[in-house]
């Protein structure tokens, strides 16, 4: 069952620097790293940085509430590793980073066996652009298309910081409303974004100067 939200938009649609999309860049030298006793809340720049020493290039791409982030290789011709979607929502409260999709490359599962290397700096990209828009909550539903790859997804999510909200599978009225939203069944999930950052703060963390 397809989505009703599509984010497959014309390039040109997509704002981003002209004439073409171009990678988020860090700013210059960054300001001395805190001390690892303090929490540390990444900023964009930080995670861009940051994979960046994982020859990793992220790209942000908007088209009003739709955000979607890229990330290629710096080390193999620009080859794409993996990339996020999803929509910036109102709700009671203010705005919900709603995240739609997120997809790593075949060739990068191969390599890392894992969607949590590479994985986690594209998703810090996407949940620090929905706190950088005013977000403080993020939103997912674990697709479940196959048993294996469902669990995987859900093992992900939870190291990610995401708890259950509950399994929708279509028995229920909430449940078929869901389904409308995310196009299928699977695991509710959500998050405070500020816990998120706060997190996993340390693995984007400027290295200290030498």
């Amino acid at each position: 069952m397809a989505p009703p939200l599509s984010l497959h938009l014309p390039p040109s649609l997509w704002r981003g620097p002209s004439p073409s999309p171009a990678a988020l860049r860090p700013p210059p030298p960054p300001s001395p790293s805190p001390s690892p006793e303090v929490p540390f809340i990444p900023t964009m720049a930080d995670i861009v940085a940051a994979s960046r020493r994982q020859n990793m290039r992220l790209e942000l791409q908007t088209a009003g509430p739709l955000f979607r982030v890229i990330g290629t290789s710096t080390a193999e011709g620009g080859t794409e590793l993996g990339r996020a979607e999803g929509i910036l929502r109102p709700w009671t409260g203010g705005l919900i980073l709603h995240l739609d999709s997120m997809k790593m490359s075949p060739a990068t599962l191969r390599i890392e066996r894992s969607i949590f290397g590479l994985g986690l700096f594209i998703g810090a990209a996407a949940v620090r652009h929905g706190f950088d828009s005013g977000c403080r909550r993020a939103e997912l539903l674990a697709i479940n298309d196959s048993d294996l790859y469902h669990s995987k997804l859900v093992r992900f999510y939870t190291r990610m910081g995401f708890r259950v909200v509950r399994e929708v599978e279509g028995s229920s009225a909430s449940d078929l409303a869901d389904m409308l939203v995310w196009g299928g069944r699977g695991t509710r999930m959500e998050a405070a974004i500020e816990d998120l950052l706060l997190k996993w703060g340390s693995k984007f963390r400027p290295p200290s100067p030498s």
